[in-house]
């Protein structure tokens, strides 16, 4: 039976602080081995995540901003799938564009007079001195095409939340606040679900993230796991009945539950 893992990057695969995967290599070298797809769904951008496949050897879908879109290399899988071709891809569109959820933002803030700060008002190396990113990759992280990161500039303003559900969008949390379309991570992973099902029958999925946005992906999937943050910590509010807490920080504990998944 085909086994398929749905990944998030930062804090998960990626160590929170050094975005480094290295205690992750030992379970990534068997699922290459045993060519078992690693897809990996992020609030990344497509820029973002292209420069982490080239680095990982990754030549699998991935799902970008929170489920933004999916993109799926041309002819990966033996039939046509729903989507318009961006460059090496089909990209099947799931989120609102940015300059839609741009206008929004700067129009709640400005009517509600919340002091709160987006990507698109940061400089690059606001956003790598935000975000502890290298200043290159500070510029692909401002390469929004569905969502927009942002921060309160004192505390969260439960207000501003509310009035961007008001407004027909979403919110989410991760190591940042992020406001977007009608889409999440679940959406796109079940999407991608039902074309390896169509290529390969039944499968068995598993997912993996750490923060209140990988809620949705870690809901889709057969073998949910929560890895923990760096102060060690589990994200509160994330329970469910079938839910594994990896032993490890980020990449440590990302390996030690493959592992013992795939021993399984």
């Amino acid at each position: 039976m085909q086994i398929v893992i749905f990944t998030d990057l930062d804090g998960t695969l990626l160590h929170p602080r050094t975005y480094s995967f290295e205690e992750a290599k030992p379970a990534l070298d068997i699922i290459r081995s045993r060519s078992i797809p690693l897809v990996l769904c992020s609030s990344k951008t497509r820029a973002e995540i292209e420069a982490y496949r080239k680095r990982l050897n990754n030549g699998h879908p991935f799902i970008s901003e929170n489920g933004g879109a999916i993109f799926v290399p041309t002819g990966y899988f033996p039939f046509a799938v729903e989507g318009e071709a961006r460059g090496a891809y089909i990209a099947s569109i799931l989120g609102a564009p940015y300059d839609t959820i741009r206008k929004e933002f700067i129009h709640l803030r400005e009517n509600l007079k919340t002091a709160v700060k987006g990507f698109g008002d940061m400089t690059v190396r606001e956003v790598a001195e935000l975000t502890g990113l290298a200043v290159e990759e500070a510029v692909l992280a401002k390469e929004r095409e569905f969502d927009e990161p942002f921060v309160f500039e004192s505390k969260p303003d439960s207000g501003f939340l509310k009035a961007i559900e008001e407004e027909g969008l979403r919110w989410t949390r991760g190591r940042l606040y992020h406001i977007m379309g009608e889409s999440d991570k679940g959406n796109a992973v079940r999407m991608l679900k039902t074309w390896y099902e169509r290529e390969h029958g039944k499968i068995v999925s598993i997912g993996l993230g750490d923060g209140l946005n990988d809620i949705p992906l870690l809901n889709a999937v057969d073998h949910p796991v929560l890895v923990r943050k760096e102060d060690a910590s589990y994200e509160e509010g994330i329970s469910m009945t079938n839910l594994i807490k990896a032993d490890g920080i980020g990449p440590e504990g990302w390996n030690r539950a493959v592992m013992r998944l795939l021993a399984g």
